[in-house]
């Protein structure tokens, strides 16, 4: 033996050898007694020794019966360390008359005297003395109290308090409000004074930690503790300690969990599905869901799988490699707790020694190296990624360009949006650019930038989810971020041709103002830097793709109310109308009425028939404008036309900047508002109407003295002596693009010691300060750091 102290150790934990025994049996087959410090018998037994009674075989104590002193609420299978102090019995005691919820046939509640005592709940016939006692709820730090809601009030008229214990859940029932939560207090009061229970895994994990350099030590754990080693039978009890109680008052109620022991022991049982499993990726994906919705579970899953991954008897099969797969893929979603990872990385570390050159020491290296890396995910990997794990190798993502362009990266679990786009300028050669990058979101009508820390493996699935509830294209895009120096992009660069197109999008969702003359301009060039010269039978674009269509719908619009008004869309007489100008009541009143409504109904009809041939005609010419006008570009090359096409762009003074809609509140008060767009750039934030090109305020990055969110969906500058609120749906995109803007002017200054940044908590949440013009250090970029 290496230690004197292993003897002692051996004898101490000799108790555990009787948990070696078969899983298959049912739970109540053997049982552990509860001790303190204070238990400590004359024949000097060690308090932490664990020893073993056969439970009496008695009623549960719910169906009137006299239930034996040693109930067998009391019989648990988890150790409890000493209790800490305890308050005086007359501050716990709570006695009184309260309904119990009994479930037979059917479910009715019947009046019982109730007694609070520093173990337990029991209640009794009546409150004579010599009473029979009917039931007893042992009270642990596992347990838990459901406090009082007002909708079990509103469905039965009773205030209710439901308390679960290990074997037994009490719903208690009063019509006084403040009873129920006197009692709820004083039971909740007993039960923090508990001390924290252990169960025999967590002790063994303990004795590993603290013998893992004794080999002896360890293998002798292990050889006399089945409960640590793989078993074939199930898993009747958790091995993590999990308060008593179910799930439906959390908001997991909806997806069909049963309380957290019930989900560990479930859990087990599909890992054991894997052996045999034609496909197993459902079942990790069930598994990782599982763990997803209920945190606590995570260390449970992960004791279950290094114990399924122990002393396995056909250690290189196929079936049992399917434990190690499904441990790659815990590794390389969640993170378990800090006792749980030391005992991971132990048992990894003991594989590898004892399987060199074996799948399982290729999967114990993966995952150890996994670990290192990987944060919380918030999605469940997919179904490519389980695959790509299974067989530790990366996965393929495509990453698109502003027009036709894409590229194709290798990508682990662990990669970052920051990281891909490194990878790309590095691939582009915009490493030494000014302006900065970043991933985009993007379908046809919609984009929202990525966070720098986001994982491309949750961002994939989150857009896979995304096109089948939308049933429209998703795709992750690389467009400029930070617009930042314009004037210094090279004409044959990569990049001019980024703006180019980034440009043009502006131009085609209408956020770039100007005449219908400069946009059919626009689109002539923009036909002949994709097609070339005009030509009869050249391929045409649709007119959507080169003009903004709804500019061309308010033309047509406001066209028609020029002329007959639309009708109205139902013929009902205003709240003020006389009577007498009001339909007669009776048969007659529902014959005008129908007559009335069908005359609308075509009216209407009318009126979208007309609009709609307007719009063609209207796209038509506007088509053949453009068409005339691609005409008299023969001969410009395609960088001639960029070039010309930016600098028609160029023209509006809010040329780079990205434009948000804001609801723009005029008084303080949050009244007398107007839809203006917020145009935030590289050297200041500006207001504009929508469509046109003159800023209504420009305010300079110098005069802002803070900005941030006020409040849900409201954005706030403070300019000078004033304070601006808009209401926006694209808060945290205004956020982090100011950030950035700030970021960049602060490190072209160089004064990285002058910032002076604080974030005010209360109402307004993540609000930034500055002092005099210098910026507020970054936060988080969508993108690499600027």
């Amino acid at each position: 033996m290496p230690l004197p102290g292993v003897c002692w150790f051996l004898c101490c934990r000799q108790g555990f050898s009787l948990l070696g025994r078969d899983y298959g049996e049912k739970e109540e087959e053997e049982s552990f007694e509860l001790r303190n410090k204070e238990d400590l018998t004359p024949t000097g037994r060690c308090p932490a020794e664990v020893t073993v009674s056969q439970p009496t075989r008695t009623a549960n104590g719910t169906n009137g019966h006299t239930v034996s002193e040693a109930s067998e609420e009391m019989k648990s299978p988890i150790i409890e360390k000493s209790k800490m102090g305890q308050e005086d019995d007359n501050e716990l005691l709570v006695k009184g008359w309260l309904l119990l919820e009994v479930r037979g046939n059917w479910i009715k509640q019947r009046r019982y005297w109730f007694v609070l005592g520093q173990d337990s709940l029991d209640y009794y016939s009546s409150p004579e003395k010599g009473a029979r006692r009917l039931g007893t709820l042992v009270l642990t730090s596992l347990c838990s109290v459901i406090w009082p809601d007002k909708q079990t009030y509103k469905e039965r008229g009773y205030w209710s308090i439901t308390v679960y214990g290990r074997k037994h859940c009490y719903r208690l029932y009063t019509k006084h409000f403040n009873e129920a939560v006197h009692w709820a207090c004083a039971i909740q009061k007993i039960i923090d004074t508990k001390a924290p229970v252990e169960t025999p895994t967590q002790l063994l994990i303990r004795d590993i930690e603290e013998n893992k350099f004794h080999p002896e030590v360890v293998e002798h754990i292990y050889q006399h503790n089945p409960i640590l080693k793989y078993t074939q039978g199930p898993l009747y009890a958790p091995l993590l300690p999990f308060p008593y109680g179910s799930l439906e008052h959390t908001y997991h109620s909806g997806k069909g969990y049963g309380s957290v022991r019930e989900e560990a022991v479930k859990l087990f049982n599909c890992l054991q599905q894997l052996e045999s499993a034609r496909e197993p990726v459902p079942i990790i994906q069930g598994v990782l869901q599982t763990c997803l919705d209920l945190r606590p579970l995570r260390d449970e899953v992960y004791c279950q799988l290094v114990k399924q991954t122990s002393y396995t008897p056909a250690p290189y099969t196929a079936a049992h490699l399917r434990y190690w797969q499904l441990l790659t893929c815990m590794s390389c979603t969640f993170l378990p707790g800090a006792a749980v990872l030391k005992y991971l990385r132990f048992h990894l570390k003991r594989i590898q020694s004892q399987s060199p050159e074996s799948e399982m020491d290729n999967y114990a290296s993966f995952i150890s190296e996994a670990l290192e890396k990987t944060k919380c995910r918030e999605c469940v990997p997919s179904w490519e990624e389980i695959q790509m794990l299974m067989s530790r190798q990366e996965m393929l993502c495509t990453v698109h360009y502003p027009g036709p362009g894409s590229c194709q990266l290798y990508i682990s679990s662990h990669t970052t949006a920051s990281e891909v786009v490194r990878r790309i300028q590095e691939k582009l050669g915009l490493q030494e650019s000014r302006n900065t990058f970043a991933l985009y979101e993007q379908n046809a009508l919609w984009e929202q930038p990525v966070a720098g820390g986001a994982l491309i493996a949750d961002i994939l699935t989150s857009l896979t989810t995304k096109e089948s509830e939308s049933k429209s294209q998703w795709k992750l895009c690389f467009k400029l971020y930070c617009l930042l120096d314009a004037d210094g992009i090279s004409v044959d660069s990569v990049e001019y041709l980024l703006l180019f197109e980034q440009c043009h999008e502006m131009v085609v969702r209408g956020q770039l103002p100007a005449d219908g003359e400069d946009l059919q301009a626009l689109a002539a060039l923009r036909l002949q830097c994709l097609m070339g010269d005009f030509g009869t039978h050249s391929p045409c674009p649709p007119l959507d793709e080169l003009f903004p269509s709804h500019g061309l719908e308010a033309r047509v619009l406001l066209s028609l109310s020029a002329g007959p008004q639309a009708p109205p869309p139902c013929p009902v007489a205003a709240p003020g109308c006389p009577a007498a100008q009001r339909f007669p009541t009776g048969l007659l009143a529902g014959a005008l009425w129908s007559h009335a409504a069908t005359a609308a109904h075509k009216q209407r009809v009318e009126h979208d028939l007309r609009l709609r041939s307007r719009l063609k005609e209207e796209a038509a010419a506007v088509m053949g404008a453009i068409l005339e006008r691609w005409k008299g570009l023969s001969g410009y090359s395609r960088r001639d036309s960029m070039a010309a096409y930016l600098a028609i762009a160029r023209q509006w003074s809010g040329f780079g900047c990205t434009l948000y809609e804001v609801d723009f509140y005029i008084s303080s008060t949050g009244s007398f508002s107007q839809k203006l767009w917020l145009g935030v750039a590289a050297t200041s934030v500006s207001l504009y109407r929508q469509g046109e090109a003159e800023a209504l305020e420009c305010f300079p990055y110098g005069q802002i003295c803070s900005y941030g969110v006020s409040d849900s969906n409201t954005f706030k500058i403070t300019a000078g002596d004033r304070d601006l609120l808009f209401e926006t749906t694209k808060l945290t995109e205004i956020m982090q693009l100011m950030n950035a803007y700030f970021s960049a002017i602060h490190r072209q200054r160089g004064k990285a010691d002058d910032v002076e940044s604080a974030i005010v908590e209360g109402t307004e949440v993540g609000f930034r300060r500055m002092a005099s013009t210098l910026a507020p250090a970054l936060l988080e970029l969508p993108s690499h750091p600027v």
